[in-house]
């Protein structure tokens, strides 16, 4: 079992890394929260031509071809950078769907466009502030068509087709539909990070297409979680790493009492916590990135063990980052806060931290139940 990444997706990972920080990505962040934009248009179309959204979309349908791994540090980047672009829920989400579960004609259609960036996908299951399960899917399809609202849909107002989760004659059902129409419409919500903007989206008799086997929708929800679980842990990940290093130069250029902070035990102890914490996240993400690349039956578990571990990391790293700099990191004048609210906002993006929780234990008791047997 090799838990490292190869020598070229290091430099894919080294390349991408010095590309946001030529753009200044956290000067971009900060103007689409003053704009209320919902995305950098420019620095989306600087990663379209880049090929970034057709990684792992065959070269058949123009993408690169490339495997889950190469997403998992582009990923990292993106989180350490705080992009302000709907690149999570466009291609770990959406994009990940069409690949796996949609026909054929669908494929063909939709593929192309993802790639050249005439199409923004995204994913909505949640429909009140409980968490979705298999029973409480309420929005409905009917003949084609939906009707009934989702809230906490990411990027929806800049998104060109959304696949929604719902409740079919067989069960439940995944559906995509264009947001153009009509027959939908969409609000935008308050949410604690709005360079990830986050919308309702109110469903009237809405025609769609079925992704995937009628009533098994629940399944590949799932499925398509679990993958987004490690590269969201991949985001977080980079934050966390972003939070430490901000947190370790602020102690070694503040000075107290004629020392640098950082020369003070309590501050060492900070840092050194946030260490640990991303040493932990990352081999537990790694595992998620091995499990998720050769498509092994531990995936359930491997994501939510990476969901859970880096979840922790990004939230206590972005806080004592902020508790480093004394407090004034809540400021605006600092970078901290900004890493706390994606922090805050990845935290619950799909699904809380109980409910990974959740899942991981569920998971390693049916591992513990086969290994008995």
């Amino acid at each position: 079992m090799n838990l490292d990444f190869s020598d070229d997706q290091k430099f894919l990972q080294s390349e991408a890394r010095k590309f946001f920080e030529k753009e200044g990505s956290l000067t971009r962040n900060r103007k689409v929260l003053d704009d209320k934009a919902g995305l950098d248009e420019d620095l989306w179309k600087k990663i379209i031509e880049m090929g970034w959204t057709g990684i792992r979309i065959p070269e058949e349908y123009d993408g690169l071809g490339l495997s889950h791994l190469e997403l998992c540090v582009i990923a990292e980047e993106l989180g350490r950078a705080l992009a302000p672009v709907p690149f999570s829920s466009s291609v770990y989400l959406f994009t990940e769907a069409i690949i796996k579960y949609a026909s054929e004609d669908i494929k063909k259609d939709i593929l192309p466009k993802l790639v050249s960036g005439e199409c923004i996908g995204t994913l909505a299951i949640t429909e009140d502030l409980l968490a979705p399960t298999e029973n409480n899917i309420s929005v409905s399809s009917s003949k084609n068509n939906i009707t009934g609202k989702k809230i906490a849909v990411p990027d929806a107002g800049v998104a060109t087709h959304v696949i929604a989760v719902c409740s079919g004659e067989a069960g439940i059902e995944l559906r995509m539909t264009e947001l153009k129409k009509s027959s939908i419409k969409i609000d935008s919500q308050e949410n604690i990070d709005e360079s990830r903007g986050h919308f309702s989206i109110e469903f009237n008799d809405a025609e769609s297409v079925l992704i995937g086997d009628a009533g098994n929708g629940w399944e590949l929800v799932q499925n398509i979680l679990n993958q987004a679980a490690v590269l969201f842990s991949f985001e977080q990940i980079g934050g966390a790493q972003a939070s430490l290093d901000m947190a370790n130069t602020y102690a070694k250029e503040r000075f107290a009492f004629g020392r640098a902070i950082g020369s003070y035990q309590a501050i060492k102890h900070k840092l050194a916590d946030m260490y640990i914490a991303i040493t932990l996240a990352k081999s537990n993400s790694y595992y998620g990135a091995w499990a998720l690349s050769t498509d092994s039956s531990e995936l359930a578990v491997a994501a939510a063990t990476a969901r859970v571990s880096s979840t922790e990391a990004f939230q206590f790293c972005s806080k004592e980052n902020i508790q480093t700099h004394g407090g004034n990191g809540f400021t605006w004048e600092y970078d901290c806060h900004l890493f706390y609210r994606r922090s805050k906002l990845l935290s619950l993006n799909i699904g809380s931290l109980a409910t990974w929780k959740e899942k991981l234990i569920c998971g390693l008791e049916k591992s513990n139940l086969v290994n008995s047997k």
